[in-house]
């Protein structure tokens, strides 16, 4: 159960498999387990190196500045702390905003970009939605929040089997390093007014952008404006799959992140 003591937090790190270093930036409420359905994919391929955002998981403590920014200098020191010159760096959602930053903070260690459902954009549509589950969470019955929740992450099929959203709540509430109510609300807070839209010309390096066509949080037409804007970006939309397109189709994703990831091996 490796850590990295920082000056403000302990951050606490997964890595598996063998190969060119990879980097996975976890979304919003979310932690490093959330990349369970890639995980052993790309283990065969690489070492993958998994954190846990501030606020989450086994990251201590949760009240600690939790920015994208300041995630995304974790990262770095984490990098040097396995004295790693560079690694591919890949987040879904808002650990784009976190992986994003970090290509443009040291483009030197960031070998390649792969941003998933994400894009350097943040609506305050977004904050509100979030900000309804956080009350949700405060005043509802245990449980409600989640499933107010994964209508906005999962491809609608995901509701045809009853039992399958059942298992799905009932593996999150058991889950025990969930994120805290007041650490929510924390790391949402920290996102409330941020603006990555100067991202869009900052990053240089080869980005990959898989974006979901049913994404009810990330619109797919302006996400896609926006990574076409990226001078060394390529796109690719997955059918039928929602904000959680790693979970929806894992495959479709990893028929084009190995590819991607392979092709720019050699420059870790």
């Amino acid at each position: 159960m490796p850590f990295l003591k920082l000056p403000d937090i302990d951050l606490h790190y997964e890595i598996e498999g063998d190969g060119p270093p990879i980097v996975l930036a976890a979304g919003m409420l979310s932690d490093s387990a959330s990349w369970s359905s890639l995980l052993d994919p790309l283990a065969e391929h690489f070492t993958v190196i998994r954190p846990d955002n501030r606020t989450t998981g086994r990251t201590t403590p949760t009240n600690a500045d939790t920015s994208p920014p300041k995630c995304a200098k974790d990262i770095l020191a984490l990098l040097d702390h396995l004295d790693l010159p560079s690694a591919q760096i890949i987040g879904h959602s808002m650990g784009g905003y976190i992986s994003a930053e970090l290509a443009a903070l040291a483009p030197e260690r960031t070998a390649s970009l792969t941003l998933l459902c994400s894009a350097p954009m943040n609506l305050p549509r977004s904050w509100h939605l979030f900000q309804t589950f956080c009350d949700i969470r405060a005043s509802g019955p245990e449980g409600l929040w989640l499933r107010s929740l994964f209508p906005w992450l999962f491809h609608h099929s995901f509701f045809d089997i009853p039992a399958q959203v059942d298992g799905a709540v009932a593996a999150s509430l058991a889950y025990p390093y969930a994120q805290s109510a007041e650490a929510m609300q924390h790391q949402l807070n920290s996102i409330i007014g941020y603006d990555p839209s100067p991202l869009t010309a900052q990053i240089q390096t080869p980005t990959l952008g898989l974006l979901a066509q049913n994404d009810l949080i990330v619109p797919h037409r302006d996400a896609l404006d926006l990574l076409t804007q990226i001078p060394q970006a390529q796109v690719h939309t997955i059918e039928h799959s929602g904000h959680s397109i790693h979970w929806d189709a894992p495959g479709a994703v990893l028929s084009h992140l190995i590819p991607f990831l392979k092709e720019h091996a050699d420059d870790t």
